[in-house]
């Protein structure tokens, strides 16, 4: 039987499953490599050892999700349509949430965040200024809201999008 060869790609997309649905105690040569029908050998060919695998997943995420942030920046429309778009984006990312309890007891991983988190802050400011609103701490309070609306009503999108949008309502309503 011909099986095909596994690249990085294939195990940094196994880790990001891995960690979504399991936590980042999932994030092991071995559970990964029986996620993927295969041998650890496999898992060693593609990455020196687990901290760098680790290293390797927490970059392609953090690289990933400022590259989206740099094509949000590049975007035209309104301030309040990049704004709900901004929002929308974020809460469809479902590793997010579990990049951030990683976080917690990984500090590379909260590095990594922190690195995204003031992109983003910086981003949600000019956005916010661009509607009136120059007082930093509605950047951070929509940042908050963003990371927050998942950890309340997990299974809940529509919810996490109608509670955002009530936000970006009542911002709007202020400028």
């Amino acid at each position: 039987m011909n099986t095909p060869r596994l690249t990085p790609d294939h195990w940094l997309t196994a880790g990001f499953d891995a960690l979504q649905r399991l936590g980042p105690q999932s994030l092991a040569a071995e559970p990964l490599a029986r996620q993927l029908g295969t041998t650890k050998g496999s898992f060693y060919w593609h990455f020196k050892d687990v901290p760098a695998f680790h290293t390797a997943l927490i970059m392609s995420w953090r690289d990933a999700t400022i590259t989206h942030m740099v094509t949000q920046l590049e975007q035209s429309g309104s301030a309040d349509q990049r704004l709900r778009s901004f929002g929308a984006q974020l809460l469809d990312d479902p590793i997010e949430p579990s990049f951030r309890v990683w976080a917690q007891t990984n500090r590379d991983v909260a590095k990594a965040l922190r690195d995204v988190d003031a992109q983003r802050l910086t981003y949600l400011a000019t956005l916010l200024r661009q509607l009136g609103l120059s007082n930093a701490d509605f950047a951070h309070a929509v940042l908050a809201t963003l990371v927050g609306l998942p950890q309340i009503s997990a299974d809940n999108r529509a919810q996490q999008s109608a509670a955002f949008n009530t936000l970006v309502d009542t911002v709007l309503a202020l400028s």
